[in-house]
């Protein structure tokens, strides 16, 4: 059977914007060392456990199963999941290890509107309990972070063997729904079930996980979900570093002209600079905490409505500075910029690398 696990290369962050200090989570954590260095797959030593995907911020691996999991939870009357390790239920996943926090948040929301049951086997028995432990783990953050949330029930129930192996994927799924006409969509079908990095290409801005969290949060405008947020200090000096090596565009960094002077240069005709966030795009990746220089970004958990977390937020304002003796723009909080400090040691102004 062909691994049902594939790699989205355009939706990788080194993909979609190189960076000095490239993503490697999806190589580091897994437990089975089955990505090589080039995010190749070896079918052979994985497993699905799901732990790629569920450390990855941006859909880099994802299992081919996730839109026909997606139909499942947002039609079936119940939700009732079940890793292979236990009784079949109403919809087989690969692990619970392909639950992320944004999963996780989404079916706490869907537990408001129906019951929400997941069905594991033993896990300290299964060679993907590291994967496990790393979803259980999210789930306990949510729960510390959001602790009114909808109840999830989580029950033990191996399959000892005297269950069925047939699995129903509930009333509402996609493959009862979906019927191929015509040789030629049927041997596509089977093509990409030998070969599934034919389906590999698929590219798109937001993770499903986000996309599955914004959908069930829009059916309660009022619900607010615990979200890991950036938020910004009084040390920020608007130099814009971290809207450019942003890789999601989830900051923009705005400048507002004034509109009196004319016949200026670009610089000069900058009266304010503005950093504006769209929380729903940000997939907490890190780029832009790690490189602020004056250490102004940091991420904080916020409570967030559907409103808030698609709208815009203004996280800073302030003006661009010049350089006292030459008149250059600096990014900094000195007096002086780089060139002129240096030829002035004993200035004020003075830069210490």
């Amino acid at each position: 059977m062909a691994c049902q696990i594939v790699y989205h290369n355009g939706n990788c962050l080194n993909t979609k914007k190189p960076f000095a200090h490239a993503c490697r989570l999806c190589i580091e954590r897994c437990p089975h060392q089955a990505i090589s260095e080039y995010r190749q797959l070896d079918a052979k030593r994985c497993t699905e456990c799901g732990a790629c995907m569920a450390v990855c911020p941006s859909d880099g691996f994802v299992d081919q199963t996730m839109d026909k999991l997606h139909d499942y939870l947002f039609e079936a009357n119940d939700i009732v999941l079940n890793c292979p390790l236990a009784i079949p239920g109403g919809f087989e996943i690969p692990c619970l290890g392909i639950l992320d926090k944004d999963n996780w948040m989404t079916l706490m929301l869907l537990a408001k509107e129906k019951s929400v049951t997941i069905m594991t086997g033993v896990c300290a028995k299964c060679e993907d309990r590291q994967a496990c432990a790393t979803s259980v783990q999210a789930f306990k953050q949510v729960h510390v972070d959001w602790p009114e949330h909808a109840s999830v029930q989580i029950q033990v129930r191996p399959d000892e063997g005297t269950v069925g192996s047939h699995i129903e994927e509930g009333a509402g799924s996609a493959s009862q729904r979906i019927e191929l006409t015509g040789w030629r969509a049927k041997s596509m079908k089977k093509i990409e079930e030998w070969l599934p990095n034919l389906t590999a290409d698929e590219t798109y801005p937001l993770p499903r996980s986000r996309q599955w969290l914004l959908e069930a949060l829009e059916k309660h405008p009022e619900e607010k979900i615990p979200y890991q947020a950036l938020s910004i200090a009084n040390s920020c000096t608007s130099c814009g570093v971290c809207a450019a090596v942003c890789p999601q565009g989830a900051l923009q960094k705005r400048e507002e002209m004034n509109p009196i002077i004319e016949n200026a240069d670009h610089e000069d005709k900058i009266q304010s600079l503005r950093l504006i966030l769209e929380p729903h795009k940000c997939v907490q990746c890190g780029r832009c905490v790690e490189t602020c220089r004056p250490q102004a970004l940091s991420f904080s958990i916020k409570p967030l409505s559907h409103r808030f977390l698609t709208g815009k937020i203004l996280l800073h304002e302030g003006s661009p500075r010049y350089c006292n003796r030459c008149g250059k723009r600096i990014f900094d909080h000195a007096e002086l910029c780089l060139v002129c400090s240096t030829s002035e040691p004993d200035s004020r102004g003075s830069f210490f690398l």
